[in-house]
């Protein structure tokens, strides 16, 4: 079986989207709001011919994605991934679909409740390919992080009314995927000049490990401002022609939606739709000392 998308899913986690979406209206709207609150936008001209502090730029917003992934790890999320197998002619040939609520249990352990799963037909997923699909890694060029990248300046780029900062981002030293299980981001990312936080994504984890026949499809991921403070993934998709070292060509195209998110608190457990998660044990009374006779 050949498995691609284990560690994909770092950069993703996921995802918000109407039928009718398309991410740059979505980029407009979720920073319409913010800006308005914030000010007159930034004058573009200025900010073109400005000189770029790049190294104040880079600890700006890794310190916010270490600030944005502790956060995560207190939010209740509902997560739709859909993975398909696109065949000749654009049919689709296999699909793997699955509905899950990330919520925490009394002893306040993450747990995935799994609310939907037809039985797939797309056999190249494996249950340990979409380990990483619980999100609780998805910001992986945190601050702890930046030494083990290089990051190369780009330019300016403009969505809309938003003017974004562009790195190309990769892993100073690829790791060898027979010895590790780390994964890094390699690919691109556009960080909004006023506020220096990434609002865009587009590339994939790596090393591939090739004894494996490995391939991980490039992500685009896209987020949005959580309770007025947190930048979290709600859309990523893929369209990807994977070619492997056997020769094998396969067409994949996912969309991951992360909607519903609240403020909870907390191992990460899968538990199917009937199941329910563990109660906390009532802790035993405390045994009553005898007084002693005087």
């Amino acid at each position: 079986m050949k498995r691609f998308f284990a560690y994909a899913f770092l950069l993703l986690f996921l995802v918000y989207a109407a039928d009718s979406f398309t991410p740059e209206i979505f980029m407009r709207e979720a920073f319409a709001q913010q800006r308005t609150a914030a000010g007159s936008p930034v004058n573009t001209a200025t900010a073109t011919t400005a000189p770029i502090d790049v190294d104040r730029i880079i600890r700006a917003f890794t310190a916010k994605e270490t600030i944005f992934r502790k956060a995560l790890n207190e939010y209740i999320f509902k997560r739709d991934a859909v993975l398909q197998e696109i065949g000749q002619g654009g049919q689709i040939a296999g699909e793997y679909h699955r509905v899950s609520t990330f919520t925490f249990s009394d002893k306040g352990e993450r747990y995935e409740k799994i609310t939907f799963f037809p039985l797939p037909t797309f056999a190249a997923v494996q249950s340990e390919d979409i380990e990483d699909l619980g999100g609780v890694n998805q910001f992986a060029l945190e601050a702890s992080k930046i030494d083990q990248y290089n990051f190369k300046y780009v330019g300016k780029e403009r969505i809309d009314e938003l003017n974004l900062y562009v790195f190309d981002v990769a892993p100073k030293i690829t790791p060898d995927p027979n010895k590790t299980k780390e994964r890094f981001f390699q690919g691109r990312i556009w960080i909004d000049d006023q506020d220096l936080q990434i609002v865009k994504t587009r590339g994939k984890g790596v090393p591939e490990n090739e004894k494996k026949n490995q391939r991980f499809p490039v992500f685009e991921t896209y987020r949005e401002q959580i309770d007025g403070r947190y930048w979290f993934p709600t859309y990523a998709r893929t369209d990807e022609e994977l070619v492997f070292k056997s020769g094998d060509v396969l067409h994949v195209r996912a969309l991951v939606r992360y909607t519903d998110y609240q403020r909870g608190k907390g191992t990460l457990r899968v538990l199917d739709d009937d199941e329910t998660p563990p109660a906390q044990p009532t802790p035993a009374p405390a045994p009553v000392k005898k007084k002693s006779k005087p």
